[in-house]
């Protein structure tokens, strides 16, 4: 049975990277340019209910947004996005994320996040990638970049020879397709950068982004 997110112990890496896909039905995917907006941002997402935060690794505010967000909002699950090699992941780690997402997966960085206990989403396109994971034991994966390679008719078609595989589809997922991603068997989650834009950022227009992170928690997963 997966926890709701207030019962969950962000800090207890017992915590599986399934739990936390289950948790909300979107991910916001974040890039944060000023540290000054750490707070205001998480604030709206979560009092909307979207209470697991990534925070990419793509701008120097990055490392101090998620300490705040953690010191601030203990509730949350908030974890680092864009996390590429073991180094990376330290730094994440050190800053206080609960888990790590990455584009792609090497050797190296599973080998990192298995030392250090923490739960990864490692990202994936093909079925050779996928059976790779599957080899290591790893069955929730992120599909990357979710549009551009074969979108909902390749996850459909992946289910097929690859059941046990769990994905959180990212890239091109938008309002008008997020639901379609959410019905499929294989899906829990997705991740979203509709809900945090450079416009929407730039303007400090929290109450839009609170009004687009509530349609999305409203969405409904398989």
């Amino acid at each position: 049975m997966v926890l709701p997110f207030f019962l969950m112990d962000t800090n207890d890496m017992s915590t599986t990277i399934r739990d936390i896909m289950y948790t909300a039905p979107v991910i916001p995917v974040i890039t944060l340019d000023r540290t000054e907006d750490a707070l205001p941002l998480a604030e709206c997402l979560i009092n909307a209910g979207l209470v697991v935060l990534e925070i990419t690794l793509r701008t120097p505010a990055a490392l101090e947004a998620i300490s705040l967000i953690r010191k601030a909002f203990p509730q949350a699950i908030t974890g680092a996005g864009t996390v590429i090699n073991p180094q990376t992941l330290d730094q994440a780690i050190n800053a206080g994320a609960s888990f790590i997402v990455s584009p792609g997966a090497t050797p190296a960085l599973l080998d990192a996040a298995s030392a250090n206990g923490i739960p990864i989403l490692p990202g994936v396109n093909t079925p050779s990638e996928i059976m790779a994971l599957l080899d290591r034991g790893i069955t929730a994966m992120k599909f990357f970049p979710a549009e551009a390679a074969g979108g909902i008719p390749m996850l459909s078609a992946i289910a097929g020879p690859l059941p046990q595989a769990l994905f959180c589809p990212t890239g091109g997922i938008k309002p008008g397709n997020a639901k379609e991603y959410l019905a499929l068997a294989n899906v829990a989650c997705v991740g979203g950068t509709w809900l945090t834009t450079k416009a929407l950022m730039a303007e400090k227009d929290w109450s839009e982004i609170g009004r687009l992170a509530a349609e999305a928690a409203g969405l409904v997963s398989n």
